[in-house]
Formats: C-alpha cells, sequence, structure tokens
C-alpha cells in the first residue's frame, strides 16, 4: 500500500505523504511542497481529496484543516501564445488577480500546546533569512532558540520565488555576500543531508538600452575586481551560450557562469529540520500580536498561543517585518510590492543560464524537471500585500519572453503564483541593532534578493550576535534613512 501512487503527474505515493506528516507536515499546502503532489498536469484536481483524507486519517486532521488554500490558475494548462493574445492596459496600473489565503484566519491549524514561557532569542519570521540566522546560532551554542511564523513554512516570499542565486550585483558588500552565499551552497546537501538541485548554469543579463548597457559594463568591472569572472558579450557571442534567443534589441550581454538555481522550498527545510536536530523550536501558525516593552528594550513577545519573555528578539519577516515592527512603535521604510512567477509543462534540458533582460525585468530558467519558470516585474504595479494572480502578467510576460524565445510559444503555462518583494529606498537591506530598542534586532529590506543572500548573512549576523564587530551592521542599520546615507544597489531584476 505504501507505494500505491496517490498524484500519478508527480509520482507521489502513500509513502510519500505519510514521511512528510511525520516530519510534522500536516496541512494541505506544507504537505503539498514536501512531496510535489499537485504541482503537475491535473494542479492536484484528481489527487487532492486522496490526500486530505490521509491527512484526516493518520494526522487526525478535519474540516477547514483539510481546506486547500491557495489555488493556482490557470485552470486549464494553457500556450503561452494565447495567453500572449490577451488584452491588457498597459497604462493603468494592474489590480485585484484571483485571491490568496495564507490560512492565516484557519485556527484549525493553529498547534494547541503552548509556547514555552521563556526562550533566549526569539526569531520572527520562519522564511529563509529567519531560519539561516537560528541555524548559525545554534552553531555559535546557542539552543533556546524560538522561531514564530504566522503560516505554514514557504508561505512567504522564500516560498515563492525563482530560485536565481547570482554574484552579479552593483555594491562591494553584496558582491561578496553573493560570493560566500553560493559557496554555502555547494556544501548544504552534505551538511544538512537534503538535495536543494544546486546548478551552476550562470546569469545572462540581456540589456536592450544604452543606460542598461552601461550599468552592466559597470557592474562588470566592479565583478572582475572582487574576483566574479563576469564577462561583457555581444548579442550574437551570447546567442552561443543560448542558440534559441533571438536577442532581439539587444545591445549588450553579460554573463557569469557561477550563477545558478536551486529549489527553494528543501533549502528551508534544510535549515529547520537542523534547527530541531539541535533543540531549537520552529513554531507555525502562530501570530506575533504585541511585544511587552519596558526601559527601552523588548522583554516579552505577545502572541495568539501565549507570551514568550525573551533576551533578544530578530524580526525577520521580510515584507511583513513593518507591520510586526509598528507593534513595538517602530517605523520602517519597508514597502512590499507585488512580483508574479510562472511554471510551465517540462520540456527537454535546453536552456544553462538564468536569462534576463533588465530593461523590462523578464527573467527565465529551466528547472531541473525541466520546467520553464520565470517572472517580470511591472512598473505599474503599486505598494501593497497583494499576493493575487492576474492574467496581466501572463500576458506581459508571455509576449515579452516569445520576443526572446520564438518556440516559447506552444509551451503550456501549469500555474502562477506570485509574492512579495521587500523594498527600501535605497534597494539596501535594514540590519542591525534598532536605534530604540537595541535588543530588537533587524534582519529585513532585501528586496528580491533575500532569497540568495541568507546564508552569508545569516553566518555574519550570528557571528556579531556573538559578539564579533562587523561593520555591515553599522552600514545597513536602520538609523541611515534618518541620516541620509543611502546605500544604493542598482542591478535590481523587475
Amino acid at each position: 500500500m505504501s507505494k500505491t501512487v496517490l498524484c500519478t503527474c508527480e509520482d507521489v505515493t502513500v509513502e510519500d505523504v505519510e514521511t512528510a506528516i511525520a516530519k510534522g507536515y500536516r496541512d494541505v499546502e506544507s504537505v503539498k511542497r514536501y512531496t510535489g503532489f499537485g504541482t503537475g498536469f491535473c494542479q492536484g484536481k484528481s489527487c487532492l481529496s486522496a490526500v486530505a483524507d490521509m491527512l484526516c486519517r493518520r494526522a487526525d486532521l478535519h474540516g477547514e484543516a483539510l481546506a486547500p488554500f491557495t489555488p493556482r490558475p490557470p485552470w486549464q494548462p494553457t500556450e503561452l501564445s494565447i495567453l500572449a493574445s490577451a488584452p491588457v492596459d498597459e497604462s493603468a496600473p494592474p489590480v485585484g488577480g484571483v485571491p490568496v489565503s495564507l490560512g492565516l484566519s484557519n485556527r484549525a491549524l493553529r498547534p494547541s500546546e503552548p509556547l514555552p514561557a521563556r526562550a533566549q532569542v526569539v526569531v520572527i519570521g520562519g522564511g529563509i533569512m529567519g531560519l539561516a540566522l537560528a541555524h548559525n546560532l545554534s552553531l555559535w551554542g546557542e539552543r533556546d532558540i524560538l522561531v514564530l511564523d504566522k503560516s505554514y513554512l514557504c508561505a512567504g516570499a522564500s516560498g515563492r520565488n525563482g530560485g536565481g542565486v547570482r554574484m552579479q550585483w552593483g555594491t562591494q558588500s553584496n558582491i561578496e555576500l553573493a560570493k560566500r552565499s553560493i559557496e554555502l551552497m555547494k556544501g548544504f546537501a552534505g551538511e544538512m543531508g537534503i538535495h536543494i538541485w544546486f546548478r551552476q548554469g550562470g546569469y545572462l543579463f540581456l540589456a536592450k538600452s544604452d543606460a542598461v548597457a552601461r550599468r552592466l559594463e559597470r557592474s562588470a568591472a566592479l565583478h572582475n575586481r572582487h574576483g566574479v569572472p563576469t564577462q561583457i558579450l555581444s548579442a550574437e557571442d551570447a546567442r552561443e551560450i543560448v542558440p534559441e534567443l533571438t536577442m532581439q534589441g539587444v545591445k549588450v550581454c553579460a554573463f557569469n557562469r557561477r550563477d545558478g538555481v536551486i529549489f527553494p522550498w528543501p533549502f528551508l527545510w534544510g535549515y529547520a529540520q537542523s534547527l530541531t536536530r539541535r533543540g531549537a523550536r520552529v513554531e507555525t501558525f502562530t501570530k506575533v500580536t504585541g511585544f511587552e516593552l519596558s526601559q527601552g528594550r523588548v522583554r516579552a513577545v505577545k502572541t495568539d498561543r501565549g507570551d514568550v519573555s525573551c533576551e533578544a528578539v530578530v524580526l525577520a519577516a521580510g515584507a511583513w517585518s513593518p507591520e510586526v515592527a509598528a507593534l513595538a512603535g517602530v517605523k520602517l521604510p519597508n514597502q512590499p510590492h507585488r512580483h508574479e512567477i510562472l511554471s510551465t509543462e517540462p520540456l527537454k534540458p535546453f536552456l544553462g543560464p538564468l536569462v534576463s533582460v533588465m530593461d523590462s525585468g523578464l527573467y527565465f530558467s529551466q528547472s531541473t524537471r525541466g520546467e520553464l519558470v520565470g517572472g517580470m516585474g511591472d512598473p505599474k504595479e503599486p505598494a501593497g500585500m497583494n499576493l493575487g494572480s492576474t492574467l496581466r502578467f501572463l500576458s506581459r510576460f508571455a509576449r515579452a519572453l516569445i520576443e526572446q524565445l520564438p518556440e516559447a510559444g506552444r509551451i503550456k503555462v501549469l500555474r502562477q503564483w506570485a509574492g512579495p518583494y521587500d523594498v527600501t529606498p535605497d534597494n539596501s537591506p535594514i540590519l542591525g541593532r534598532t536605534p530604540t530598542l537595541p535588543n530588537l534586532l533587524q534582519m529585513s529590506g532585501f528586496v528580491g534578493h533575500g532569497f540568495m543572500m541568507a546564508p552569508a548573512v545569516a553566518e555574519r549576523m550570528a557571528a556579531w550576535m556573538g559578539g564579533q564587530p562587523d561593520e555591515l551592521f553599522t552600514r545597513f542599520n536602520l538609523s541611515r534613512f534618518a541620516e541620509g546615507r543611502l546605500e544604493r544597489e542598482d542591478m535590481i531584476i523587475g
């Protein structure tokens, strides 16, 4: 019975689901991410009921606890050429979209056991930043760590990105952080015992305007000064790397073969499993509701499952950080911006690098399973926490992709989703102590690149919290905005 296939699209068996349940993934969305069920052609239509039945019998879940809360459009696999023909008004901002819930109102998923009354360090946010930091703190010997997340693991931006990791940045700090992160990713599977499908096929940036071409050339010179072998190529030379590209309108390209992609979900699980093995706690479906403050310090974190006294709090909630910080009377300048993304049917391998047209924000890569995974920024997208999926995105993306990859018109889109960029005024993170509350530590504002920077940032932040001086946490402190010393990064996709 354990080998019985529940999801024929992705070959997910009864044993796979039982393993997920045994590891503590006991809601539909978490099991979906752990096993991959429901991510193929049928999008869960043929297997959701079977998995829900298993959760009912094996995990004793009932009623609303079994409800799937993130249906993915399109309803049927649809060719990109058809989507490209959909009319959109690009003069107006995007609105609405297929709504998405993170299960926050689902009380049936909230753990019933109480939280510990005390923890040395409370980390708010179970995304890649919070989990990686907690992991590194545990390597320094700290075991009394509590990580809180208001939804399931991978619900936020860390589980909604395209998995790209690159060294091609516009500042020395980001170049050095990215180099170290990629070095750590290479050893992740061996250290954590979980495969993250890391593949170094490179990043190929295309510039269609003179301004973007100059930016790529300027950045490439900086990369090479810091040991990153980025090459500036003509459109014809770059076509040797990806022969299928038309290079329509492209003036110049930048390529670094050491960049790559990983699969985001197991990256988070690896950190989470490491923490629990070391005695730390990761608590999902737990909402922070306030803080107990006295004498200029945070004394306790208040949640919908009780209060936890602590010595230090780390705010690593990504684009949700401003609303959590406001509970402590702290104003952060971060703003969330929706970025949409999609995945296609699997194809035979043909695409080595992740390709990005810097002018439009288009990017796409091919996963190890063969899907094209890609997204595209929208200059009309207003600030706001909107995770809805739109036809406007599908149409804009399809047209931009087909321009560079004509054969893509025949490829079917299986699903789309959205995640929030965590945008600061200078496109750089907020790190270190909060000026008014020195034991409230900031770790947010990474725009769209926190996922790839997390291993290195977390490593350095854990060392800094352990007493090692580090200019990173002075340079990127929250106080810089009031002092007018911005740290601008301009190599942002989208």
